[in-house]
């Protein structure tokens, strides 16, 4: 696990750099050990979109495909309030 951890946190780091994000933050379920979510925020839509073609991204998606035990889940949502 400590592989994925450290995947996790280069993507952070990574990403935070990126223009337009405001908020990535890395969180591991407090009851199921080993399963971590991703929140973030970005200024525009157009800065979610551009860091869907980062380098970075592109390889933690190939690095990570070995270490997940069923497909991942995305939510999708506008900050209202």
């Amino acid at each position: 696990m400590m592989d994925a951890i450290e995947l996790l946190k280069k993507l952070a780091h990574e990403t935070r750099k990126e223009e337009g994000c405001l908020q990535y933050d890395l969180i591991e379920d407090k009851y199921q050990k080993g399963v971590f979510f991703i929140i973030e925020l970005w200024e525009t839509e157009e800065h979610h979109f551009a860091h869907s073609g980062t380098e970075h991204l592109q390889n933690f998606r190939v690095e990570s495909i070995p270490m997940l035990e069923e497909s991942t889940q995305v939510y999708r949502g506008f900050k209202f309030f």
